[in-house]
This record gives C-alpha cells, sequence and structure tokens, in this order.
C-alpha cells in the first residue's frame, strides 16, 4: 500500500484547498473537448483516490498511478471497472501532466531539458538528409522516448543501455495514444533504434551520461597494436585476428608462460562440427600469430609456433565456380538506373565484373583513388598491396553517373554510401554481398555460388576461355602466386583436350 500522510489537518485543509483549486483549473481547460465527460470522470476519480490515500500531489509518480490502475475500486460515484481501462489510466496520465506542467507534480530537473532538445533533433534529421518518413518515425520515437523518461520520473543522466531496454518492452499507457497497442517484436525494435539514436544525441550534448565501454582484454589491446605497427596487417584482418582469438583465448590461460603443445593443438582440434574448413584454417592461422607476438614478447616459448596443427589445404581439388556471361550481363541490367540506389549498385556490380575487384576493395575505395585523366584506379589490395588498375569505359561511365547524380554531398572520402541517412561507408565487404545477393534476386539468376566473389571467377573464367594467358589473369586478379592463378587452367575444357593422354587400353571405364 502507498500511504504518505500529511503532516497535520492544517496541511490537510491547505492542501485540498490547492487541489481543487487545480482540478477546477483542468476541468475548465477541457470544457471544449468532445471527451470532456471521461476526462473529467478520471481527473475526479484519481483525486478522489489520492485524497483516500492521503498521498500529496508531490509524491504522485508512475507507481503511484500503476497502483491506482489495480486498487479495488469501492470510491463512491465512481465506477468499479472504470480503472481496469487503459483509455481511462491514459486520462490520468493526462491530468498528471496538467498538473507536471503546474508544478504541483515534481518531475526531475533535467526532464524540461530533454523534451526542449526535440525540436533542434528535428532540424538536425533534416539537415542530415534523412527522408520526411524516416525523419518522422524517428522524432516520434525520441517524443515517446522523453515523454516515458518524465513518466517513470528518470534522469536523462542515469539514462543507458538498460533504461532503453526497459523503454523498449514496457507495456505503453502513455497518452501519446499512437504509441498504445500490441507491442511486436519489430515495434520493439523501431522503439530501441529510436531511442538509441535520440540518446545519441542527448550524450552529444552532456545530459546524458557517455556509453559505458566494456573493457577490453589487455592481451586483446596488445596484439592489436602489435599486428598494425610490426605487421602491418590491414584493418580488416586484424578484426578478423581478432574476432578469432577473443574466442579461444579463455581455454589458453592467463600466463603465456605455462601454454604446453597439448593446449595449443587442441585449440585448432576442438572445433565444432558447424564450423567450415577456411573456419578453423583462420583458426590456425590467427593462434600461430598470436604465439609469435608472445615470443617477441619474451613471454612465451618460440617453438610452441610449430605446435599449431596444419589443416590440409583444399587448393585444386574443386573447380572455380563461376556465372556465365549472359548471367552476368543480366544481373548487371537488373539495376534501375532511374534511382540512386540503382545508379550506385551498377557502378559497384560493374567494378566486380569488369576488373575482377573483392568486395573488400569497392568497400574501401576512396574518390582520391579514381584518377580521372588517365582512366585508372588505385586499388589496395591484399597485405597493402597497391596496383593500378585500367578503368573500363562502362564501369568508368556508371561510376561518374553514380558520382555526380546520386552520391550525397557529405564530408566522406569514400565512394560507395549508403543511400539513406546517415550516409555512411558500408560497415563491411559484407554489405557488397548482400547488394549482388539482391539484383541475382531481380535478374532470376540461379546458377552459381553467391557472394560478390563469384564475378571475379566469372572474369577469369571468361578470360582463360578467350585466350588469355595464365600470367595475364593473375596480372589483372592481383594474384602473388602463380599457383593460385593455376586454377582457372581447368576450366580451359578445349585445351585439356589437347594435352590430356589417351586410356590405357581398348577400352574405357
Amino acid at each position: 500500500m502507498i500511504t504518505n500522510p500529511l503532516p497535520s489537518s492544517e496541511g490537510q485543509l491547505e492542501t485540498s484547498v490547492s487541489t481543487d483549486v487545480l482540478l477546477a483549473e483542468y476541468l475548465d481547460v477541457l470544457r471544449a473537448s468532445p471527451s470532456f465527460g471521461t476526462r473529467a470522470s478520471a481527473a475526479r476519480h484519481f483525486m478522489h483516490w489520492l485524497r483516500l490515500r492521503r498521498i500529496p500531489l508531490g509524491r504522485v509518480d508512475a507507481a503511484v498511478i500503476e497502483a491506482f490502475s489495480r486498487h479495488r475500486c469501492r470510491c463512491p460515484r465512481f465506477s468499479p471497472d472504470e480503472p481496469r481501462r487503459p483509455g481511462y489510466i491514459t486520462n490520468v496520465r493526462r491530468f498528471v501532466s496538467f498538473l507536471e506542467d503546474r508544478g504541483a507534480v515534481l518531475v526531475p530537473g533535467d526532464v524540461d531539458q530533454v523534451a526542449a532538445v526535440l525540436p533542434d533533433y528535428a532540424e538536425r534529421l533534416s539537415v542530415l538528409g534523412y527522408s520526411r518518413g524516416r525523419r518522422s518515425a524517428l522524432l516520434s520515437e525520441a517524443e515517446h522516448f522523453a515523454h516515458w523518461l518524465r513518466l517513470v520520473r528518470m534522469r536523462a543522466c542515469d539514462v543507458d543501455a538498460e533504461a532503453v531496454d526497459r523503454f523498449a518492452h514496457h507495456n505503453c499507457q502513455c497518452f501519446l495514444c499512437r504509441k498504445r497497442g500490441t507491442l511486436t517484436a519489430s515495434g520493439a525494435v523501431r522503439r530501441r533504434r529510436g531511442a538509441m539514436a535520440f540518446l545519441e544525441v542527448l550524450r552529444g550534448l552532456g545530459l546524458a551520461a557517455p556509453a559505458n565501454l566494456v573493457a577490453e582484454d589487455p592481451r586483446i589491446t596488445a596484439f592489436r597494436a602489435w599486428l598494425k605497427q610490426r605487421c602491418g596487417a590491414t584493418d580488416q584482418s586484424i578484426i578478423r585476428y581478432l574476432a578469432e582469438a577473443a574466442r579461444w583465448l579463455p581455454s589458453l590461460g592467463l600466463d603465456p608462460g605455462a601454454y604446453d603443445a597439448v593446449t595449443i593443438r587442441q585449440v585448432v582440434l576442438d572445433q565444432p562440427a558447424s564450423r567450415s574448413r577456411q573456419s578453423v584454417r583462420l583458426t590456425a592461422t590467427a593462434l600461430r600469430a598470436y604465439l609469435r607476438f608472445l615470443a617477441a614478447s619474451g613471454v612465451c616459448r618460440p617453438e610452441l609456433v610449430h605446435a599449431v596443427p596444419c589443416p590440409p589445404p583444399r587448393r585444386g581439388a574443386v573447380l572455380p565456380r563461376y556465372l556465365s556471361p549472359a548471367a552476368v550481363e543480366r544481373i548487371i541490367e537488373a539495376c534501375d538506373v532511374t534511382t540512386p540506389m540503382g545508379l550506385r549498385d551498377r557502378a559497384i556490380v560493374l567494378l566486380l565484373a569488369r576488373l575482377g575487384l573483392r568486395a573488400g576493395d569497392v568497400c574501401q575505395l576512396k574518390l582520391a583513388d579514381i584518377d580521372w585523366t588517365i582512366g585508372r584506379l588505385r586499388v589496395d589490395g591484399k597485405s597493402r598491396r597497391v596496383a593500378a588498375l585500367p578503368l573500363p569505359q562502362d564501369a568508368g561511365d556508371a561510376l561518374l553517373a553514380y558520382i555526380e547524380q546520386a552520391r550525397p554531398v557529405v564530408g566522406e572520402d569514400r565512394v560507395f554510401l549508403r543511400i539513406q541517412a546517415p550516409f555512411r561507408p558500408f560497415a563491411s565487404p559484407g554489405e557488397i554481398s548482400r547488394i549482388v545477393a539482391m539484383l541475382r534476386r531481380s535478374a532470376g539468376v540461379e546458377e552459381g555460388p553467391s557472394g560478390a566473389h563469384v564475378f571475379r571467377h566469372s572474369l577469369a573464367t571468361a578470360m582463360i576461355r578467350t585466350g588469355s594467358s595464365l600470367e595475364t589473369i593473375g596480372a589483372v586478379l592481383r594474384h602473388r602466386s602463380a599457383d593460385t592463378t593455376a586454377i582457372y587452367a581447368k576450366v580451359d575444357v578445349t585445351m585439356l583436350a589437347h594435352v590430356a593422354q589417351p586410356w590405357p587400353g581398348d577400352v574405357s571405364c
């Protein structure tokens, strides 16, 4: 039971008079409202219940309203079923909001500051280039979040990810009627996304506390610095190595001096059955690099590097999987060049198909890498090897059309950006593969493997079948080893027919 007895009968009389004045003022405001009867009943009922429970107005919060909605109503002149209706409680919240505006109900000091940010937030979304519908959705969720903070009496400086999660899943009885209804999984996602976007703005203004960063394992921090400074690894390689190391570091223990060959081998051998051969090879490669780092730091025996098992390679065991030239052209034609997204996607696919670029190459491409005067493209490949590639006419035209007609004008050097605001570069090469998958569905191409790398195989296959040498293909694809290019010799059936030896005997099996 919620009880807050008043200090004296004189205090009771003074409070009663002030609440009657506020109630009368609220009813005067509602006179012209078509729902005057139900709103007035809810306000009178709530005020009567507060007096019975001896709860002062200054202590009213979400918990008090929740207690009112659950009480076994025996109040005279009021229906006992009304407090069970969500709409009735919404009218109570409207009345409480009126009392908050009059200063009769106390709210945290910075709650009004949060609400005051909303107009500037709307202007910020417009400046960033958000579409009208997206602006409306984000602003609506921000308004809902600010209103919820006021209802639960939470200060902005106390808001964190846990509070956002509470907001995303709360059973909404807010007087913002458009927010009520059955909460779905997608609705909770929209609430969380909108609240987090608004929270970042509040943090930038100093109204909310900075995000709590999880302390990183010092071993991971030192390994990252070694990969970056001593090995010259690319950012994508560092991300993959650290993610892999974080998976098995706990099983190695904290003391590198106590590592032994058995423990090292078990890291590679004890792999889930769902992991692919490539994933197992990555485990061995990352573990070997981590042991070299420890040995270079003098905290681990150098010979342990040789204890890492080497998964057998399957190079040359299967034919390269590729698309036919007709299928490649169908995917290119599936891009709708009347839209900004289609212009961008066409430029991406042509770079993949004509130059055999990797998805990471396209993702990292910068405006400064394009030399329009001589038609060259500067590509930072694997192991930070820089190459200058000729820009084909159709790929260059598509790239120019995207930059001039569809690319957002922002202070970002990456060529390819997201079409919707905020106009950021792609987070990973995986987004390039998702674009390819979408275009394949539009073109109705089901043959061949998925992913962006299929264009690289398709280009090499088409080149070798039109008479290009392996050296030329290796130069275009920027292979370091001739053995890597040699796998494409297997797709040249005409050449293989000339060198194939007859089967011994009269009849082949």
